[in-house]
């Protein structure tokens, strides 16, 4: 179950980073407008079920509180992100007119947006290294003690 985790972890790091791809696409249409950010609207909408899902699998695995926490946290701050969105179009004067105010509100949106991907990606590596130490814990427990194999045995000597 850890190396599902583990594995979920990984794209969701893959997810973000194709939301900040999303992002740039919009923001550089030719002529950007609410609907060249839909695909990213959509993607942002995903990635909050599949980070309540990543931590319920976090849970599931028995992984440590911190990293649950941590799962957790990701979705917490995806939904931050569209609160951070309506924040700063509450902001914004009527029409596409901008504000000063409304302008800064959103520019963090892509600050918690790199944090996300902070996150994720510590997420994504704390798991992938809980996975590979439980998967040397199995091996070295199906050894049946044999005794003089590994690196305690010390290095092989030829024989005369």
């Amino acid at each position: 179950m850890r190396r599902v985790f583990a594995l979920l972890a990984a794209l969701l790091v893959l997810v973000v980073v194709a939301q900040f791809f999303l992002a740039a696409s919009g923001a550089f249409d030719t002529a950007p407008t609410d609907e060249s950010f839909q695909p990213h609207r959509g993607l942002g909408y995903g990635i909050i079920l599949f980070a309540v899902l990543l931590t319920i699998v976090a849970a599931l695995a028995r992984m440590p509180g911190r990293l649950i926490g941590m799962t957790g946290l990701v979705a917490g701050l995806v939904v931050v992100q569209s609160l951070i969105r309506r924040l700063a179009d509450a902001l914004n004067g009527t029409g596409d007119t901008s504000t000063t105010a409304g302008q800064l509100v959103f520019g963090l949106h892509a600050v918690n947006g790199l944090i996300i991907l902070a996150l994720a990606v510590t997420v994504a590596r704390r798991a992938r290294a809980l996975s590979r130490s439980a998967v040397a814990d199995r091996t070295a427990g199906a050894g049946g003690g044999s005794g003089a194999s590994g690196p305690a045995a010390g290095p092989a000597q030829p024989e005369s």
